[in-house]
């Protein structure tokens, strides 16, 4: 399998018999929006039925966040499409409210979608009120322990009414006086939950070293929740973000700075990756308080069609963007993922050795992701 990348002039029929392959394969693999119309940059994995002989694939762990507020209905066929490269699946969320309770989540459909597909489903426990984490709710939960165990004993309850198989916590934006009393929750969940054969996890942010300032920094403990925890979602990603200047989402070099210093603080076997399956579309000039659009790869890619744009690659973020003008005139900058872009993640997690990566977020993916994954790794399954 290889990744081609289109020149000026060239069609589908040309690349297809340069590689020997049919026209229909590219197609289908790709998912290309229009076989009559590409532009310069867009990649294709090329499928070929020839096999890796001389190098093994490593054997990694692979989970993915799903919002079903994303996917809806559809989240049980999203996870039937996908589960096959899955080894978990983290459903946001069941958020904490003030007096302890959880609010509902309809997780039934994920959860027997993830079982059919040998996934072992994770049970996400937030601060997330109103839209945004709760610095203030977090603050109140690690102050009364009396409430920490109202908390995980709804949580313990609703995963062996429902069957999951483990808690992730994605408590952010926690601030420095809360490092301790969130490693005192963890501590406490631990107890709860490790003696029913129950997984683990935290999300926590994208570190570069210990003394790290900012409130989205200072309250993760990287040695301190790796001691407790069986595995921890590193959000490598969000560089690039909705409410900021246009830039990579998950731009390589920054990506490898916060693993380089994860490795050496926690265990390779209990870190995973993260791996964006989006990307934004900023309307230029970008205006301090104006919201860049989330959107897929394969949106983007159809954007660039529409427009007839030439997609760009950097090379230091490893990312592919560009820029064009819409019909109201407007002019608009876009960061996206690709074929490119994932097989440099891909390489960096089998240079670092380490338990897997996992995806932000489901309904969001792009055929050339998947087609990868197979290529690169063989994925742990239940």
């Amino acid at each position: 399998m290889g990744i081609h990348v289109i020149k000026s002039g060239e069609t589908l029929s040309k690349i297809a018999k340069h590689y020997g392959v049919s026209l229909d394969t590219i197609v289908s693999a790709n998912q290309v929006p229009d076989k009559d119309r590409l532009v310069v940059g867009q990649t294709l994995v090329i499928p070929t039925t020839s096999h890796q002989i001389f190098s093994a694939k490593p054997t990694i762990d692979v989970s993915a966040y799903l919002d079903p507020r994303i996917t809806g209905n559809l989240s049980g066929q999203t996870i039937d499409r996908v589960g096959r490269d899955l080894t978990y699946l983290a459903i946001f969320s069941h958020a904490v409210n003030l007096d302890g309770s959880l609010s509902p989540l309809d997780d039934q459909g994920p959860i027997a979608a993830a079982k059919r597909n040998r996934v072992a489903p994770l049970l996400v426990l937030t601060n997330y009120v109103g839209g945004q984490f709760s610095r203030d709710l977090a603050t109140a939960i690690f102050n009364d322990v009396n409430l920490q165990d109202y908390i995980l004993d709804q949580a313990l309850y609703l995963m062996e009414e429902k069957g999951y198989q483990g808690l992730d916590f994605d408590f952010e934006y926690l601030g420095g006086d809360n490092r301790l009393g969130y490693l005192h929750f963890l501590q406490r969940a631990a107890a709860k939950v490790k003696p029913h054969g129950y997984f683990l996890s935290a999300a926590v942010a994208p570190k570069v070293s210990g003394e790290q300032r900012g409130i989205l920094y200072e309250g993760h403990d990287y040695t301190g929740i790796g001691q407790i925890v069986d595995f921890m979602f590193i959000m490598t990603y969000e560089w690039g973000w909705s409410g900021g200047e246009p830039m990579a989402v998950s731009p390589i070099n920054l990506v490898r700075n916060v693993m380089n210093y994860a490795v050496n603080v926690i265990p390779r076997n209990k870190i995973m990756m993260g791996i964006p399956l989006y990307g934004y579309d900023w309307i230029l000039p970008h205006v301090p308080g104006k919201w860049a659009r989330s959107i897929s790869s394969q949106q983007a890619l159809k954007l660039a069609i529409q427009y007839g744009v030439q997609i760009h690659f950097n090379k230091t973020a490893q990312a592919p963007w560009f820029k064009y003008r819409d019909l109201q005139g407007r002019h608009h900058e876009v960061w996206f993922e690709d074929a490119r872009s994932i097989q440099s993640k891909f390489d960096l997690v089998k240079q670092l050795g380490i338990l897997g990566f996992y995806y932000w977020v489901l309904g969001h993916e792009f055929p050339q992701n998947w087609l990868l994954l197979e290529e690169n790794f063989t994925v742990r399954k239940w």
